[in-house]
């Protein structure tokens, strides 16, 4: 998938939503006790070493709180950043910052979030391999996420159910593999078909049949390396099934050409961020 570019009126509108949630019904009610308009200088920094990510989403919840707030971007979406390091200016009103700060650091954080631990696998997989993320995302926000794990390097999946044939093993538990594979050329129509298998028999059986992936499911590292060196001639290579930091080395060392990771957006821990008067 290409790079992913996210419109000002898209960011404006999930920006919307979350103020709304944090808003409705009454807005912010112990922020609007200040009753002067004291204007206040904040920095905004990083308190750990992160790819950074969500930054114009930060600028939004600002901006659409009070036009006003001026908010100077730092450092670019998709920087590496070190504990310490400043990322963008705020000054405005303390009353307008402080309604917005919460749903400004919530998506910094989570971007910024998905993006380091997905560049956090492609240091340990080395550069001839793709660590790609899945569909394994939080509903409504995948798109969000998918640009979080381009800003990390990363690779996207597959982002919906019609981008491409990925045949799992839950289809071939209801009909048969080689069938499957076949209707699936036969109707491709230029989509790219991806074949899961989690044994080597399965393999052996679709071996031949002109489709573009084989996706090695939860098998251990010396059937998956057997399976490559049966396959890679023929088709492009992806494993997956509880990668992690400690296994993802051995998996990238048998060669395969990407490795799916449903942990990059479903259990990416969030950067800490503070804002600094």
């Amino acid at each position: 998938m290409s790079k992913i570019k996210l419109s000002e009126n898209f960011i404006k509108s999930t920006v919307k939503l979350a103020l709304n949630e944090d808003l409705y019904p009454s807005g912010d009610i112990t922020s609007n006790l200040i009753k002067n308009n004291k204007v206040i200088k904040i920095k905004l920094i990083s308190n750990q070493n992160a790819i950074v990510g969500g930054l114009l989403f930060a600028k939004s919840a600002f901006t659409l709180v009070d036009n006003k707030i001026r908010f100077i971007i730092k450092k670019k979406d998709g920087s590496k950043v070190k504990e310490g390091s400043l990322i963008a200016t705020i000054e405005g009103k303390a009353k307008s910052v402080l309604i917005a700060e919460r749903v400004a650091l919530n998506f910094l954080s989570h971007i910024s979030g998905i993006a380091t631990k997905t560049n956090q696998f492609i240091k340990l997989s080395g550069k001839k391999c793709k660590i790609c993320c899945t569909r394994k995302t939080i509903p409504n926000f995948r798109v969000i996420q998918k640009y979080a794990v381009k800003l990390g390097g990363g690779t996207n999946h597959r982002f919906n159910l019609s981008d491409e044939y990925l045949i799992k093993d839950n289809h071939v538990a209801s009909s048969n593999i080689k069938d499957l594979v076949m209707l699936a050329i036969k109707n491709k129509r230029g989509r790219k078909i991806t074949v899961e298998v989690d044994n080597l028999k399965q393999l052996k059986t679709i071996m031949g049949l002109k489709f573009n992936r084989v996706l090695f499911d939860n098998m251990d590292t010396k059937s998956l390396k057997l399976g490559i060196k049966i396959a890679k001639k023929y088709y492009e290579t992806e494993a997956s099934g509880n990668i992690n930091f400690k296994n993802i080395k051995s998996i990238a060392a048998t060669g395969v050409d990407r490795i799916s990771i449903g942990s990059i957006t479903h259990s990416a821990p969030a950067v800490d961020f503070k804002l600094e008067i």
